[in-house]
């Protein structure tokens, strides 16, 4: 029996050094890669700030919904829905590449197929009190969904074909493009005689046409592309986190101006 005890002491005492030594690689393991993040790569350091500009945005829009008015906590939701799922994907982008030391194209398209939808469905919230219809939103997802489909393919298919892939997706992001400046969206914005959702609809296009356009041009560093050898190969990721960060939370403070200003304005007509 006392051989018994003492073995189970013996035991016990060896799972916690092994447990200890464990939690000592990774503690090790985690300040090696802050060290990485904070002194040696670029990179790594916008794909950090990235994960946590994205969370403290989705939290901040969580909250915030309950301080506009019925019809537009859905549009913060979804806000939130998108810097979340980008937070997320961004957590482990971040270990990937600075496990790697590659690009982690497959996580990023796997969040903008998630993300970029949502954020036509934005554009759908922000017209649908003005009378939007469900085919604008369908119209919108499937030009998302060619853009983010043909862009995956162009880059992981190689050299040879990546333009021709590139074009393709351009052609959907135009017709997003299209539907912002001309199309069933643009004409329910002016029509709908809202101060607040004409300005915003000003700042989304500059969004649209500026903050978008990094992404091709990120694109187009890949060998054999238009900006192949203008930057490092490594640099695609530098713009893809830049332009995430712009669009997503800048798409989402947007809606958010809206939201509060036509609470307000309810609010004070309520009066």
């Amino acid at each position: 029996m006392v051989k018994q005890i003492i073995f189970c002491f013996y035991y016990v005492s060896i799972i916690q050094t092994i447990n200890q030594n464990i939690m000592n690689f990774t503690i090790a393991a985690d300040l090696a890669n802050l060290d990485k993040i904070i002194n040696a790569d670029p990179i790594a350091i916008t794909f950090f700030i990235g994960y946590m500009a994205m969370f403290a945005s989705a939290v901040f829009f969580f909250v915030e919904r309950g301080s506009v008015e019925g019809k537009w906590k859905m549009s913060l939701l979804v806000s939130g829905l998108i810097t979340g799922i980008a937070a997320v994907h961004y957590y482990y982008m971040r270990d990937f590449y600075l496990a790697t030391g590659e690009s982690p194209t497959a996580f990023r398209y796997v969040d903008w197929t998630l993300t970029v939808p949502l954020m036509c469905v934005e554009f759908y919230l922000l017209t649908k009190p003005f009378g939007a219809k469900g085919s604008t939103l369908f119209k919108l997802i499937l030009a998302s969904a060619v853009m983010l489909v043909t862009g995956f393919i162009g880059e992981t298919s190689g050299i040879d074909s990546n333009v021709f892939w590139g074009v393709l997706s351009t052609v959907g992001y135009l017709y997003i493009v299209y539907e912002v400046f001309a199309g069933d969206v643009a004409k329910l914005a002016k029509s709908s005689n809202s101060e607040a959702l004409g300005r915003a609809m000003f700042l989304l296009k500059i969004f649209i046409t500026l903050g978008w356009s990094i992404y091709p041009i990120g694109y187009m560093v890949l060998p054999g592309n238009l900006l192949s050898g203008a930057f490092e190969v490594s640099s695609i990721d530098l713009f893809y986190n830049l332009a995430d960060a712009i669009n997503k939370i800048g798409f989402g403070l947007v809606i958010y101006s809206v939201a509060i200003a036509e609470t307000a304005k309810a609010k004070a007509a309520n009066a």
